[in-house]
């Protein structure tokens, strides 16, 4: 991939359209997005697997982040500093970066794209996207509405490239001088591979990397509730996002009683399947390695001693899709207590006081998001403060939303996306101005 010939940012987004101006032009776009949002959900659910209601449920939150940033682009500040001479003023002002390039995932081929691009566009930011080889037409069709919506040329690039070609475009992304910004969804194993190197034009990076969240039962939880965040928080887009709970820790005497009623709720909710058919609510596993993946770390667990109570048999040979599964008797010498699932499978340990769920829960280089279910308000700030996680869940499985900030802790990331202004951090220089001579 050659960068020769990339636009710079002052060349076709003159500032002269100022906030306001790009506020209007978010606003069109959103307003384009769910007019087609039928048709951006089926290509999500041709090309990515998930239910057709869910990729419905997806444009939906995809596009609230155009309007956010739509919003919170005009209310982006400099500072008056007091000055310690009266003959100087002092000041700062906030410009855009320049030339952003994203890498973004499959699991969410339309959300990733306008959480990292609509920050972007904002503030007045040109875009290099690189979208994931298993969905780039999600990426291209929204790029066309953004056009659509009076985007002008060489705003809003995408780049697409098949399984071997990725490694070569990531690389050149890190490597150009005429980028500014790297914005990466994925594995921590490949962030690392780009923040090395982005590091030879000291390029600001922004991480969301991977996860082991914990999901904690204390035996103050109103049951009901906890069970309902499992399924909610677990098995959205088939247990395929990187804040879906991966360790479930339930204390001891409460223990049997949510094996039950989860397996209950699980057998009457759950059915997976086409994703156009009506009542699936789980789709096929991105590709054949994923299901691969998984049932090993069901082989492993079960040859370690884990009781299979539900699932755990992979469908026939050469499909995609893995049945919702429960495993108990976890022990912490199982992979998948240490390893990112990304998939199907509930694991339960079962432990005995909060110290040992907290010290558990914390025992992971990953730090994304955690999960807590209890009715006890002291016990609930505890674990708010004690969990080391960048997003925490208390009685809630359904987290994300364009108003909160998103990233996490350790090896999960580095900033925040999203939330009233941090979003935009990344994407702003921040200039000090002092004037002198007064």
């Amino acid at each position: 991939m050659s960068m020769v010939g990339l636009v710079s940012m002052s060349e076709v987004y003159p500032r002269p359209s100022g906030p306001m101006g790009r506020s209007d032009l978010l606003k069109k776009a959103y307003q384009l997005v769910m007019k087609n949002k039928e048709k951006l959900a089926r290509i999500i659910t041709l090309e990515n697997g998930k239910p057709y209601r869910e990729s419905l449920g997806e444009v939906a939150f995809g596009s609230s982040y155009i309007e956010w940033y739509a919003e919170e682009c005009r209310r982006v500040q400099g500072t008056v500093i007091s000055s310690p001479s009266q003959s100087k003023r002092m000041m700062t002002i906030k410009q855009p970066i320049g030339v952003c390039a994203l890498i973004t995932p499959w699991n969410f081929p339309l959300t990733m794209v306008t959480r990292k691009a609509c920050a972007a566009l904002s503030v007045g930011c040109t875009v290099v996207l690189k979208p994931s080889e298993e969905t780039p037409l999600t990426a291209l069709t929204l790029a066309e509405l953004f056009r659509e919506a009076g985007l002008p040329e060489g705003v809003f690039n995408v780049v697409t490239c098949d399984r071997d070609g990725a490694a070569d475009i990531g690389g050149t992304l890190c490597e150009s001088p005429l980028v500014s910004l790297l914005s990466f969804t994925g594995s921590s194993a490949v962030g690392k591979i780009l923040l090395n190197q982005a590091s030879g034009t000291v390029k600001r990076c922004h991480m969301e990397l991977g996860g082991n969240a914990p999901f904690i039962v204390m035996s103050s939880a109103d049951l009901d509730d906890a069970v309902k965040g499992a399924l909610d928080a677990k098995f959205r887009n088939t247990g395929q996002t990187c804040i879906c709970p991966n360790r479930f820790l339930v204390q001891e005497d409460v223990h049997d009683e949510f094996v039950k009623r989860l397996n209950i709720a699980m057998e009457k909710q759950l059915v997976t399947g086409d994703g156009f058919a009506v009542g699936t609510t789980q789709g096929p596993l991105i590709n054949a390695k994923a299901v691969d993946k998984v049932d090993d770390y069901v082989k492993d667990a079960v040859s370690k001693g884990a009781k299979l109570v539900r699932g755990g048999t992979r469908s026939s040979s050469g499909t995609k899709f893995y049945p919702s599964t429960v495993l108990t008797g976890v022990t912490l010498d199982m992979r998948c207590m240490h390893e990112e699932i990304f998939g199907p499978i509930i694991a339960i340990y079962r432990f005995k006081t909060e110290e040992e769920a907290i010290r558990i829960a914390n025992a992971t280089s990953y730090g994304l998001a955690g999960y807590a279910y209890t009715t006890d308000s002291k016990q609930q700030w505890r674990m708010a403060e004690a969990l080391d996680f960048g997003i925490v869940g208390l009685n809630e499985g359904l987290v994300s939303t364009a108003e909160s900030p998103h990233g996490g802790f350790k090896e999960s990331g580095i900033g925040r996306e999203g939330g009233i202004g941090i979003g935009l951090d990344d994407f702003l220089e921040v200039k000090y101005v002092c004037i002198g001579g007064l």
